[in-house]
Parts: C-alpha cells; structure tokens; sequence
C-alpha cells in the first residue's frame, strides 16, 4: 500500500503542482498510514527528481523516456508503474497534461477516477471534495473503493518547500513503440504567448471598473511602475482588451504570485478560483461590500482612476493622461 504522484514538467522546468502534489500526497499517505513516492516520467529526470525531492517524499521513480510530453509514453509508463508499486491512491495533477492520461490510465487500472479535487479526507472510505455551478457548490463524495485515482487542482495546497532525503529509483518502463499512435516533434507556443502569467511574482489584474478599453494604458504603467506582469478577468479578454493568455480564472489561469493587485475586479467565483492561492492579495473597488475583499489581505475602497495613479507617482512612476 502506497499514495503514488505523478510529477508534471514542461520546457524543462518542474511545474508548481508538482510541489502541490507532494504536499497533498503527503497528508493523504499520513491519513492512510503509508509512504509517499513519486514518479518523474521524461526529460531530465536526475534534475527533476533533485527538485521535488522533498520533506515527506519516501521514494521517487524515474522513467526515462522522451523530452516533452506523450500520452502513450505516459499512460504505459504509469500503468507498469502503477502495477510494481501497488498503489492504493493515484494522484495527478488537474491539469492539460493530467487530464489528457488520467482518464486512460484510471480506465487501464480499472480504478475509479475523481477529477478537479479541491480537498480531501479520511473517515473509513475517502471522502473528496469537488466543485460545482462555477465553484458556487461543494460536492463531497464518498469513493468506496479500496483503491482510487484523483487528479488535484492546483493551487488548492501549498507548495512543498523543505527539501527531502527521498531514495531515487530508476524504474525501466517496457514502452510498446507500436502502440504509442503519436510522435512528439516539439513544443510550440499558440495562441498569444507573449508572456507566462502563472510564472509572475507580481500581478496587476484590471476587471470590469477599468470601464473603456481607452482607461488600460493606466494600470499598464502601474504594472511597468512595479515591474509587474498585467492580468485580467474574463470581461476584459471576452471584450477583446486583452488576449486569452492573460485571463485569470476557471475559465483561464490559475496563478500563484507573491502580491495580486486586483483592481475594478468583483471578486466572482470564477475568477477567485483562479488567484486565491496568491500569498498576498490587495483589492482596489468602489463597492465594500464586493467578493473580493473576503479574500483580500488589504482592500482600498475608492474609485481606481484616483488611486492608481496615487500608487503610481508614489512608486515613481508618471500616471498618464486620460
């Protein structure tokens, strides 16, 4: 018996869900009284093992097979795994990746699968928890099963820090060439990636308050004041201000930075579920009874047209002329 996480990498770098993982692979392995191993499929695996080496990890497999991300090398590798190691909980990352091999790999291990996971717990069976109607309802199910795969949102655990002694392990997949049905070429950036909005330490996101595409030149020389990175809610990329690539939220990134400015932003279900996970979060909104501030670490309730560029001359930069 076992919890056993698959670790998630692109471009060469560990992802951050990979840290999430071991946390939430951890709680559940001391909820079930077990160990925690991990499997590092791909890539630099000596590397990436090194970096999710962490406190409470017990044994990190790797598989060295391919640079980028195949399904079938991942499918095979994690099945043959699966079956050595004799896991009692799968768990993967919720994520474009994960979600493309869970469902084969649950299906190849006859296990039932939960998707999108926000929180779990123990009593007997596993309960875990999902949400619904755009994160307006929690569902908790009870997965009655003596084994079980889960996918893990990220964002929803903090992130392993503390390095670890974990044993590493090479583990020799048998991948089946034949069976594989796709060739990875390489990796290409689609569709507006001018920049990494889940890479920033330091968001300004601009929402429904910036009122006229003409007023963004504003929060972009806060976002230039600060050495930031602009984001946004749905309405402004759905009105065509910004590109999809810097939408926060169900519907777009999930972000963990250091400080979020949100700024004319509500504070709507969806989008919070995309930037809570951010350490500290300030809200600047005229309404103080808006979403936002239950979250918020620090709020400002005034108009933004006067506040920003307060902020702006204060940090030493020159508010524009509207």
């Amino acid at each position: 018996m076992t919890v056993l996480a698959i670790t998630e990498h692109r471009r060469g770098d560990v992802r951050d869900v990979s840290y999430e993982l071991v946390t939430a692979g951890r709680e559940l392995a001391d909820d079930l009284g077990t160990d925690l191993e991990l499997a590092v499929i791909g890539g630099d695996v000596e590397g990436f093992a090194e970096d999710v080496n962490r406190d409470g990890v017990d044994t990190i497999y790797t598989v060295d097979e391919g640079e980028e991300f195949n399904h079938g090398v991942y499918t095979q590798a994690i099945e043959q795994l699966a079956a050595e190691v004799e896991p009692t909980a799968l768990l993967m990352p919720n994520s474009v990746n994960g979600l493309d091999y869970a469902p084969a790999v649950a299906e190849g291990l006859d296990l039932p699968l939960v998707t999108d996971v926000v929180d779990f717990e123990t009593n007997g069976n596993l309960e875990v928890t999902r949400e619904q109607y755009g994160g307006k309802v929690e569902t908790t199910y009870d997965i009655d099963a003596d084994d079980y795969a889960l996918t893990i949102r990220p964002a929803e655990w903090p992130k392993a820090e503390a390095a670890g002694d974990a044993a590493v392990e090479a583990f020799d997949a048998d991948i089946d060439e034949g069976a594989l049905g796709t060739t990875v070429n390489g990796f290409e950036e689609v569709g507006g990636g001018d920049v990494d909005i889940t890479e920033a330490d330091v968001l300004v996101s601009i929402g429904r308050g910036i009122d006229e595409e003409e007023n963004l030149p504003l929060v972009e020389e806060l976002a230039d004041t600060l050495g930031a990175t602009l984001s946004s809610s749905r309405p402004i990329v759905d009105n065509g201000w910004l590109p999809k690539n810097r939408q926060v939220g169900q519907s777009g990134k999930v972000v963990t930075p250091d400080v979020y400015i949100a700024i004319g932003i509500s504070g709507a279900v969806q989008h919070v579920a995309g930037m809570k996970g951010a350490d500290t979060i300030v809200a600047i909104n005229t309404d103080p009874n808006a979403p936002i501030y239950d979250i918020a670490d620090y709020g400002i309730v005034d108009d933004l047209f006067e506040v920003v560029p307060e902020l702006i001359e204060e940090f030493g930069g020159e508010a524009p002329d509207l």
